[in-house]
């Protein structure tokens, strides 16, 4: 899992619960059955409505994904086209074609082996760049997701408020002042969900999944650069510097070919399904 994602979400835990603790006599007040059941069922409801239960479950899916140290896709990945490269530049064909069926990433595999097919290299960068684009609209949908929850939330943390000043107002005839408080406590602690939803869980999860797209996106442009080289016949150690270099200035955190190609690979161009 991705170290500073986890010790992100275990800080702001810490630090809800300790402004809680240190700032109310009553922390208990925070709990509010009725008020979460608002929020929570009024922000899921909006998003239903926004979008399919599909795209909703996978967009909680590509989050889970982002916790996972993806490091060791992106070194087998260099390995395999250097090996590859390697069988290519040597002359062999049928050692390269084996070595390209074994792979598992179809991002990669489609690449090299329309390079071994010998296509144009103009087709072969279409149907990179398609692959690329697709997976990039695909991600960018999946973080809108929760870009709306992230707007809803609050929305739904005022209704919970605005019921519960109305119960209030109807309740103030004789009604003790300290009694009054406690109903007004309770009435805002709706608000508090939505603003804490928003922005300590759904608005992150939006930006973590962009960064983690423009960073797949940028890995994948590398590969398909390597691909081009091999392409153009440059020998294995040239292409492994060069996606060494990458590799060793931390080419994004979350980046990983073998993740990226799998996304770009699904529901790829017809006749290069690889």
């Amino acid at each position: 899992m991705r170290l500073m994602t986890l010790l992100g979400m275990a800080l702001g835990l810490a630090l809800l619960v300790g402004a809680v603790l240190a700032t109310a006599d009553e922390p208990g007040l925070f709990l509010n059955g009725p008020g979460a059941v608002v929020v929570l069922g009024g922000t899921f409801a909006a998003t239903l409505m926004s979008y399919s239960i599909a795209e909703i479950a996978q967009a909680f899916k590509a989050f889970t994904v982002t916790l996972r140290t993806e490091e060791r896709y992106k070194r087998r990945d260099l390995d395999e086209i250097v090996k590859v490269a390697r069988s290519w530049h040597q002359g062999d064909v049928h050692g390269a074609d084996r070595i390209v069926q074994q792979i598992d990433s179809p991002f990669l595999r489609t690449g090299l082996q329309m390079v071994l097919d010998t296509m144009p290299l103009d087709e072969i960068l279409s149907v990179l760049d398609w692959r690329i684009a697709r997976l990039k609209a695909r991600e960018t949908a999946e973080a809108d997701v929760f870009e709306a929850m992230a707007g809803y939330a609050p929305a739904f943390g005022m209704v919970g408020t605005l019921l519960g000043v109305v119960n209030l107002l109807n309740e103030l005839e004789g009604a003790a002042v300290s009694n009054i408080a406690v109903h007004l406590a309770v009435a805002l602690v709706t608000t508090f969900y939505g603003i804490v939803l928003a922005n300590a869980v759904f608005r992150p999860m939006a930006v973590k999944l962009r960064r983690r797209t423009q960073d797949r996106v940028q890995l994948l442009q590398l590969v398909k650069e390597a691909i081009i080289l091999v392409s153009e016949d440059h020998g294995p150690g040239q292409i492994r510097y060069a996606l060494q270099s990458y590799l060793d200035v931390g080419g994004g955190d979350d980046a990983a070919a073998g993740g990226g190609s799998r996304a770009a690979g699904h529901g790829g161009a017809p006749g290069h399904a690889g």
